[in-house]
């Protein structure tokens, strides 16, 4: 279903209450977290990733869990704003971003492939994250990479576009893939 337009951070407050973290232990977590994992997997078959750059789930988000491909964790900084990505063995993270996130510590690398969490989405690409900028920072300075955005369908939502929004490749939730 798609909210009337909000202010955004507005929106996101709205979009993370829905879900809280406490949905993370329910049935219906379950049934969608699994169904978007069986969407998720032909569609990186097919894509052939040679770097695919994941996040660290928070509470309440989709885990992609770890797919058979080299895999690249992001690591955010504060000051400067800005977000690159670590080369990731799979290993339980030791470390964390200055954003208090976990990440890895190996080499920076360009994913060709990136997992991107949403708040919030609409149909037309575009994501409402939760505020810092840095995912679109990175996909502005790295317009050739294959993203994916990974949503709850219950984020679909009408936001105005910002000039500093970038369009995702995909959006993939637990019901549909939307080119």
């Amino acid at each position: 279903m798609t909210a009337a337009p909000a202010a955004r951070s507005d929106l996101r407050r709205q979009l993370l209450a829905a879900l809280p973290p406490s949905f993370a232990a329910t049935p219906e977590f379950a049934a969608a977290d699994q169904a978007l994992q069986q969407a998720l997997q032909p569609l990186l078959a097919q894509l052939e990733p040679e770097l695919l750059g994941v996040y660290w789930p928070l509470a309440g988000e989709f885990d992609p869990g770890l797919p058979t491909v080299p895999r690249a964790l992001p690591f955010a900084r504060r000051s400067p704003a800005e977000m690159v990505f670590r080369r990731w063995d799979g290993a339980a993270p030791t470390a964390q971003d200055e954003c208090g996130i976990a990440t890895s510590t190996g080499a920076v690398a360009v994913p060709d492939v990136v997992l991107v969490p949403c708040v919030g989405f609409t149909r037309e690409g575009f994501r409402l994250g939760y505020g810092g900028g840095y995912f679109d920072r990175w996909l502005a300075a790295h317009p050739g990479v294959t993203t994916i955005g990974v949503a709850w369908s219950a984020g679909e939502a009408a936001f105005p576009v910002e000039p500093h929004d970038q369009a995702l490749t995909l959006i993939l939730t637990e019901r549909e893939l939307i080119a």
